[in-house]
């Protein structure tokens, strides 16, 4: 009797100090599972039944050696998950002059990074402080991050099964690191079928002239085993101060390295004590275009959906 290989979603989460994994991992799903309830409850009943159907990537305690408290953040989980779609509030702060504004700012910063001292504030110098001791790889720990994201990657393909890979925010610079190392030796042959990234700034042109292959040219500048990348960028996110990547690797499109390559934006709802942030992975998870991106591709990678 064959043994189907069921599909596997991978989650890399972004920055700052995340809820201890169970805990994590329960809120991530439930609001990806309540965003595909709403456009195809088939395929959420499917993911929420197969063991390992959604798997998380728990980097961040070795990062900062702490856990964030998840009742930080109870209430407005469920509340996004009550209401997951952007009201008129919602789109007026997010598409606010303000909000461009700020864009403008930090776009200015990522050209001309000697003004970054004088344009960031306490919460984004201490991004960047975080994001250079990734970049310098602080006592082997980029190394180590990388290195937990492959293992998954690696039980998904030995396991035939077909892999999306979603990646939110510093997450998506990690998942590329890694595709472009796996991509790039003798050991590893990884085919992710669907990159998704939320909140990336691999727009940035700090990140690109620090990423994995940044130096190199034609093939072996990017990685080679990504299928399909999609891209999606909440109007308003500031982390993803150039929203649009599919033009900054045009290249892996033009070199076959990809078959497919789209940017997507939408509005999200989540709202922390009443204030909004367009970057929680929550709100992007329970997102309809997330889960529509979601629903779709695992209605074409589980043979038991598609043979009814």
């Amino acid at each position: 009797m064959d043994i189907v290989a069921h599909p596997v979603v991978i989650y890399v989460p972004g920055l700052l100090p995340k809820p201890v994994p169970e805990a994590h991992r329960d809120a991530l799903l439930r609001c990806l599972l309540a965003g595909l309830r709403r456009v195809d409850v088939p395929v959420a009943e499917s993911i929420a039944m197969i063991k390992g159907g959604f798997d998380i990537v728990s980097w961040t305690y070795d990062f900062y050696r702490e856990h964030r408290d998840i009742s930080l953040d109870a209430a407005a989980i469920e509340a996004v998950i009550a209401n997951p779609e952007a009201s008129a509030q919602d789109i007026a702060e997010a598409s606010s002059w303000k909000r461009r504004l700020a864009r403008w700012v930090y776009s200015i910063g990522d050209r001309l990074p000697f003004l970054i001292p004088h344009l960031a504030n306490e919460r984004t110098e201490m991004h960047l402080r975080d994001l250079r001791r990734y970049v310098n790889d602080d006592n082997g720990i980029a190394e180590h991050t990388r290195r937990m994201l492959k293992v998954p990657l690696r039980a998904a393909v030995e396991a035939h099964r077909p892999v999306l890979l979603i990646a939110h925010s510093m997450g998506s610079v990690i998942a590329y690191d890694a595709l472009w190392e796996m991509s790039h030796n003798d050991i590893d042959h990884v085919d992710v079928d669907l990159l998704v990234t939320m909140g990336s700034p691999l727009g940035q042109r700090y990140i690109q002239k620090r990423i994995k292959g940044h130096s190199m040219v034609g093939v072996e500048r990017y990685p080679n085993n990504i299928r399909n990348w999609k891209n999606l960028v909440a109007v308003g996110d500031l982390t993803a101060i150039d929203p649009w990547l599919a033009n900054d690797f045009s290249e892996m499109l033009e070199l076959e390295l990809v078959h497919s390559f789209e940017d997507a934006e939408l509005y999200s709802a989540f709202r922390q004590e009443g204030a909004q942030n367009v970057h929680s992975e929550y709100g992007y998870l329970v997102n309809e275009l997330t889960a529509r991106t979601v629903a779709s591709w695992w209605r074409s990678q589980d043979s038991l959906m598609a043979a009814n």
